[in-house]
């Protein structure tokens, strides 16, 4: 095994296994790319690594420079982690909307957080919206670099190693490609990736059922986190886009449970939507085919959310060995 010189190194190359228990035996096979072995338990890292160096490679980001970015979690902890390895400060712009987990994951890697309160602790078009104008306000300072991830299409580019890390492991056995869609990077860059292997390949993109605003739809709040901005991403491009599914967050977090309980695979609620979807085209398809999606992030980011916090069974029992 090769020694990593950072903990850059170390991102990518993450497992993918094979739906076992939550995919009928009619259905077409189902595998899921494990993105929390990514050194933040996030996919993101893989963005976060792409944008800074594309930023300092062309000037944008300098020795001494403060990167600044909005972010729903994984993120920003994924840009902090980048900044801590090459030296760089970091202001993150969030909100209660997103688990305390993830926020505090942010400042154990150094970043300083400006926070923007949520109506509820729930995701809005408006939350989103004072989030972007809080970071473009403090990008205005002095040595500042915004990654703004909605627009920066360098983004895009930290997922073609995902697109490429399937078709190795599947052995280019792959017909469709399920990912949620928060800026559409991910699902873009993978499937650009993809199709210049197989053409033929299908790209479904998943949006919450309760803002499908991919979908023609109108805004609203959901608690998918990460997902669902309210608003088409900038560099979202429905022609490399074959299908839209919606899927609730209720269904969402349901799969999520489901997962960790049968399948032994702890992610959240964004990675349950991803699997809702999948189910659904892989039933369509039949057993001869093979669909591919994502376990976004870990669920250890959302233990004190109601993903996970009132969801086990407890027994007490009195210890002998204690006195009264």
């Amino acid at each position: 095994m090769d020694i990593a010189s950072n903990v850059l190194e170390s991102i990518g190359n993450t497992p993918i296994v094979e739906l076992r228990k939550t995919a009928p035996p009619s259905s077409a096979r189902i595998l899921v790319k494990l993105e929390w072995a990514n050194p933040t338990g996030s996919m993101k890292d893989r963005m976060a690594k792409a944008v800074i160096e594309r930023a300092e490679a062309d000037g944008r980001l300098r020795p001494g420079g403060t990167v600044v970015e909005y972010t729903g979690g994984s993120t920003g902890t994924s840009l902090a982690l980048v900044c801590a390895a090459k030296g760089y400060r970091i202001r993150l712009v969030t909100s209660d909307a997103f688990s305390q987990e993830k926020r505090d994951h942010m400042r154990a890697l150094g970043a300083e957080l400006i926070m923007v309160p949520s109506e509820g602790g729930r995701t809005t078009k408006k939350l989103i919206e004072a989030m972007i104008e809080t970071a473009r306000q403090i990008s205005e300072e002095p040595g500042c670099f915004w990654t703004d991830q909605l627009n920066n299409p360098d983004a895009m580019t930290g997922y073609y190693p995902l697109g490429q890390e399937i078709w190795v492991q599947t052995d280019g056995e792959v017909d469709v490609f399920v990912q949620v869609v928060g800026t559409a990077h991910s699902l873009h860059g993978a499937t650009a990736v993809l199709r210049r292997y197989k053409p033929e390949l299908r790209a479904v993109a998943v949006e919450p059922a309760e803002s499908p605003v991919l979908s023609g739809g109108k805004p609203g709040a959901h608690g998918i986190e990460g997902i669902g901005i309210g608003f088409l991403p900038p560099l979202w491009n429905p022609n490399l886009t074959d299908e839209i599914l919606q899927v609730s967050t209720e269904e969402a977090k349901a799969m999520a449970r489901r997962l960790a309980r049968e399948e032994g695979l702890f992610g959240g609620t964004s990675s349950g939507a991803n699997v809702v979807a999948a189910l659904r085209v892989a039933e369509r398809l039949g057993p001869d085919a093979t669909v591919v999606t994502v376990m976004i992030d870990s669920g250890l980011k959302y233990l004190s959310t109601d993903l996970y916090e009132s969801n086990s069974t407890e027994l007490n029992l009195q210890n002998p060995f204690l006195e009264d």
